[in-house]
């Protein structure tokens, strides 16, 4: 049997509407956003609907919307597939959507990541608003490029996403001079990210203190799949690797590539991205265009999978 790695997005992907048409057609979607409103003790599934967007597009508020609409369509695609989805022998997620594969791999339920998905989306954005940042996508420069005009600039590296797309991160005129310097470079273009702050970079450190008490709090289980850790791409194995990355996770770089190329080095030629938008499928096939990639982030999807 062809061995398949299930794959989740991260913020930017949430759009408003997501999620409705799930909610109305299978029960064991209604009933993640229905727990994912219990437990966060507000209509995030509302939010999710109807908007508006730009508070959804808040931290905050995207983070766990996004863990929830990913988790809603996975079990959606269960539901009408009697179970059958081929099972993953790795999952990943970019970003927050390492929570949404820590959870499918059972290191915590799903009340638990979602509250933790808006914890971090908190500390997120009060630790941007404490040291404020920006982030920026470089398109068509190599990685040692960028690294040198990284150190000239003062920004970093914050997610090596594919061959030619990679996202920078620091204070916000650092960004901006680096973006000129990638330019000037070569760079095929330079896109600011609207984002709340640095990501991914030292500037999150302020994040750090909170979500380290708030995960000390937490019980975790061993990853029960392999799951490809964002800051080294290679596999969790334990409850407190599982801890350590996702605090590192707060303020070094999203190795997405260096992590597809894992998988694909395993031998698994097909990724399942769950969850809305294409982003990922975008990246994995810029990594390598024999991967094949199936999409699960809409009812029309979920139900051509079952029909074939």
């Amino acid at each position: 049997m062809t061995k398949v790695a299930w794959v989740f997005p991260g913020q930017g992907a949430q759009t408003v509407g997501m999620g409705h048409d799930l909610y109305d057609n299978f029960k064991s979607a209604r009933a993640i956003f229905d727990e994912a409103d219990e437990a966060l003790g507000f209509s995030l599934s509302g939010l999710c609907f109807n908007g508006p967007d730009d508070e959804l597009r808040q931290t905050i508020n995207a983070q766990p919307a996004l863990l929830t609409m990913s988790i809603a369509c996975l079990e959606a695609a269960r539901e009408i597939s009697n179970k059958s989805l081929p099972v993953p022998a790795y999952v990943a997620g970019h970003s927050l959507g390492e929570y949404t594969a820590l959870a499918i791999a059972g290191v915590f339920d799903f009340p638990t990541a979602v509250s933790l998905a808006r914890e971090r989306g908190r500390l997120m954005h009060e630790a941007g608003q404490q040291r404020p940042g920006s982030m920026a996508a470089i398109i068509g420069l190599d990685e040692a490029k960028l690294t040198e005009i990284c150190r000239q600039s003062d920004t970093v590296m914050a997610n090596v996403n594919s061959p030619g797309q990679i996202v920078i991160s620091g204070p916000t005129e650092n960004v901006a001079r680096a973006m000129d310097m990638a330019t000037e470079a070569g760079a095929h273009r330079a896109i600011p990210l609207q984002v709340s702050g640095a990501f991914h970079s030292p500037l999150m450190q302020p994040a750090v203190p909170g979500m380290t008490e708030y995960i000390g709090s937490l019980n975790f289980n061993a990853p029960s799949i392999s799951v490809i850790a964002n800051t080294t791409a290679e596999p969790l194995t334990t409850a407190e690797s599982v801890k350590d990355e996702l605090i590192k996770q707060l303020t070094s770089p999203i190795q997405w590539q260096r992590s597809v190329e894992y998988i694909i080095g395993q031998g698994v030629p097909t990724f399942i991205e769950i969850g809305p938008g294409k982003v990922l499928t975008g990246l994995i096939k810029r990594i390598n265009k024999e991967a094949r990639t199936i999409n699960l982030g809409d009812i029309e999807a979920i139900r051509t999978l079952a029909s074939q």
